[in-house]
């Protein structure tokens, strides 16, 4: 089972209410009404208002949802779409479709730590990564250099993920995280 504890404020208020509070940050939406009733620029607007407001809940891609329920439809994925250390417990672990690395308040870890810890193949998904890093760097200094059109990507960094979001497919499982410069260490 997991709650995620910006929520555990709101579950009497739910209970109350019948209402479905979101706890995941992965959703499903039907992008035709979506753009249709200009749910997008509702979102933002309703983001930036709770990201001022210093009474709002810390976790905004939870909170954000939950205010703007009445007003665009968002529904969550089942559970087992989004399993995070912090508000999940181990058991549902197994099941889970996606791994979110997530901060954790309570130990402040760094991500890639966490992720070596969480995630048993990470070590070797990063080393795969480092090596093919590598090999393309090579090839780039031994070919003579192409015009820019058809010059390959150039590698952002050493670290698996340095300032984007990556999945990582094994036994269908998909991991994601977003990885910032300090966390690669």
């Amino acid at each position: 089972m997991c709650l995620h504890s910006n929520l555990a404020k709101n579950i009497a208020l739910s209970t109350r209410l019948k209402l479905h509070l979101m706890r995941a940050a992965l959703y499903v939406v039907d992008l035709k009404r979506f753009r249709k009733i200009a749910a997008g620029d509702r979102l933002r607007g309703q983001y930036q208002a709770l990201s001022q407001d210093p009474n709002s809940l810390s976790n905004l891609d939870q909170d954000l949802p939950n205010n703007m329920i009445h007003q665009v439809a968002i529904k969550s994925l089942p559970q087992d779409w989004l399993w995070c250390e912090t508000w999940c417990d181990d058991i549902s672990k197994a099941t889970a479709k996606t791994i979110d690395l997530c901060n954790n308040p309570k130990t402040k870890e760094p991500k890639l730590k966490a992720a070596v810890r969480i995630v048993s193949e990470w070590s070797r998904y990063n080393s795969e990564v480092k090596q093919f890093l590598r090999r393309v760097q090579e090839n780039r200094t031994k070919t003579p250099h192409s015009s820019p059109s058809t010059a390959p990507p150039q590698p952002t960094g050493q670290h698996l993920g340095m300032n984007t979001g990556y999945r990582l497919l094994q036994r269908k499982r998909h991991y994601i995280s977003t990885v910032s410069d300090e966390d690669c260490d």
